[in-house]
């Protein structure tokens, strides 16, 4: 592991060094993007890697195919589930905390691998490195230095480990909700609505995103696609009804009991460690979050929308933190030029390095 780790930090060394030298240099975005593909890809050469989420996943989708309920039923029920001896250890007593979007493909994932883990990871992990090749060009596409932002995004070591290499949904999380700024910068604003809420019914964090964009949308009388968020949101709430019925919002539960909980590099967990009381520290993570919040709504009546910030915010405060949760910033911050973001959200990456390794 600590040869792994080594080749990992010198890996996000040279990416860092790479990014300094990029802006003398300015080569093609051609060449930048091809380098991306290669970074981001790599990972799929090795098993799955650093953490058995996507197994999780599996294990969830197999549940619903096996007439059960991922939001009812927990996977201690289904010992002889064919991902139950390679899923996580620490999710066997919890409903799934995803949304029904990915749960519903999870179960579609879980039809076409049948028993197979290799497959079953192998599929999630190519999902999860589609879904960072998608955020790259994105990325690029949203901001005016098109380079700097395809290379901030598409070189990032961490997240071809985490992403090619551990299949984790944020980076298909992350892709929809770039998407959905693309779609509403081109004036596809019905495409933008439906890709907001197909992020939104992934995973629960790109409602902050949402939230802050649509203060923004009110204060200056942007039209923004109501009709397409609706009918996405039908479409997938009807589909989650029928397989799922009112369990699936049960999601929300096990949300909150992860809140309740804390992660080793968690910001609440090191002030905890610092001699603060547990719910002092969490109690200031949640005023520091409400505040921040408060900052960005007021800057975004003012025209100025910082999703990139929102993003360190909820890193900054969140008492569950994963190192593969860096994507929830850096993107958004590359996207949007934001100097001061990338440098707070590149600081998360380097910090969260060693997570899962140590």
């Amino acid at each position: 592991m600590w040869i792994f780790l080594a080749c990992l930090a010198g890996a996000f060394a040279l990416y860092l060094g790479a990014l300094l030298l990029l802006r003398p240099s300015r080569p093609p975005l051609v060449a930048v993007a091809a380098l991306a593909v290669a970074i981001q890809l790599a990972p799929l050469a090795a098993p799955l890697l650093l953490s058995t989420d996507a197994w999780t996943y599996w294990e969830y989708g197999e549940i619903a195919v096996g007439e059960g309920n991922p939001y009812r039923d927990v996977p201690t029920e289904f010992p002889d589930n064919p991902a139950y001896d390679h899923a996580g250890f620490a999710w066997r007593d919890s409903i799934s905390v995803y949304g029904p979007a990915f749960t519903l493909g999870s179960e579609l994932v879980a039809r076409a691998v049948g028993s197979s883990p290799d497959a079953a990871a192998w599929t999630f992990k190519v999902l999860a490195a589609l879904g960072m090749l998608a955020m790259t060009g994105l990325a690029a596409a949203l901001a005016r230095d098109r380079v700097a932002a395809a290379a901030l995004v598409g070189w990032n070591p961490l997240f071809a480990i985490h992403f090619a290499g551990g299949g984790h949904n944020d980076s298909l999380m992350l892709a929809l909700v770039l998407g959905a700024l693309a779609l509403a910068a081109s004036g596809r604003r019905a495409a933008a609505g439906a890709a907001w809420a197909l992020a939104i019914l992934v995973k629960w964090i790109p409602l902050v995103f949402f939230a802050v964009r649509a203060v923004e949308a009110r204060a200056s009388g942007r039209r923004v696609g109501h009709a397409g968020f609706a009918i996405a949101v039908g479409l997938v709430g009807a589909l989650a009804f029928w397989r799922f019925g009112l369990d699936w919002l049960r999601a929300f539960g096990p949300l909150a009991r992860n809140a309740e909980g804390q992660t080793s590099y968690a910001l609440p967990h090191r002030l905890e460690q610092l001699g603060l009381p547990g719910d002092i520290a969490l109690a200031l993570a949640v005023v520091i979050l409400v505040s921040g919040l408060a900052v960005l709504a007021r800057e975004a009546r003012r025209g100025r929308v910082r999703l990139g910030r929102a993003g360190c915010l909820l890193l900054a405060t969140t008492p569950w933190l994963a190192p593969w949760y860096a994507v929830w910033a850096l993107p958004l911050a590359a996207a949007e030029g934001d100097r001061k973001a990338q440098l707070v959200a590149l600081g998360f990456c380097v910090y969260l390095l060693p997570q899962t390794i140590l």
